[in-house]
């Protein structure tokens, strides 16, 4: 991927100016991305029952298999200073990538899960996204809520392979041995 050169008149940010802005009146997340500002809107109610529920298949196959992993939720973000933050929904971390971290923030995951809404969409899958794969991220599933669908992204090289998955499709994880659920499962109570 190449960034994007930018108009002189958009205001680039530092990571310090960055933590700096106050948090938005109305709870919006706000990204940074080679110094630009993202903003997305508050997640509604079904963002939050998906990303729970592949909380749980993924805490349960950590426990089956006694993975030493780290699954992280938002607020825990991925940082490349000077000028990059980002936070998904939903990352994991397995421990040999834990023990290779050396900075004060993580700087890639091996799986990243992001929700996809209406507000949110085009950012996700493709700047977020893009940036994740300059990240280093192994795998992306990138879920839309709505569609039901579960894009599965697999880093090849310095770019991803993708895959749509629909509900009665099984996903199999390239990145968590063993991990393979049926698509609804993330949909359906």
């Amino acid at each position: 991927m190449t960034w994007v050169n930018m108009s002189p008149l958009v205001k680039t940010y530092t990571l310090e100016e960055f933590w700096e802005l106050p948090e938005p009146p109305d709870h919006s997340k706000i990204e940074l991305i080679a110094g630009v500002l993202y903003m997305t809107p508050p997640p509604e109610k079904p963002h939050g029952k998906v990303v729970s529920r592949i909380n749980r298949l993924l805490s349960d196959h950590l426990t089956k298999t006694a993975d030493q992993g780290t699954i992280y939720l938002p607020r825990h973000g991925i940082s490349i200073t000077p000028n990059t933050w980002l936070e998904p929904d939903l990352s994991y971390i397995s421990a040999e990538t834990e023990a290779q971290s050396t900075s004060r923030y993580h700087t890639t995951a091996d799986l990243v899960v992001e929700a996809i809404s209406p507000g949110s969409a085009i950012y996700d899958r493709n700047t977020k996204a893009d940036t994740y794969a300059v990240l280093g991220v192994k795998e992306l599933w990138l879920v839309d809520e709505f569609e039901g669908l579960i894009e599965v992204r697999v880093l090849r090289g310095d770019s991803y392979q993708s895959q749509v998955l629909e509900r009665e499709d099984r996903l199999s994880s390239t990145v968590l041995a063993g991990l393979s659920f049926k698509v609804r499962d993330v949909f359906e109570d």
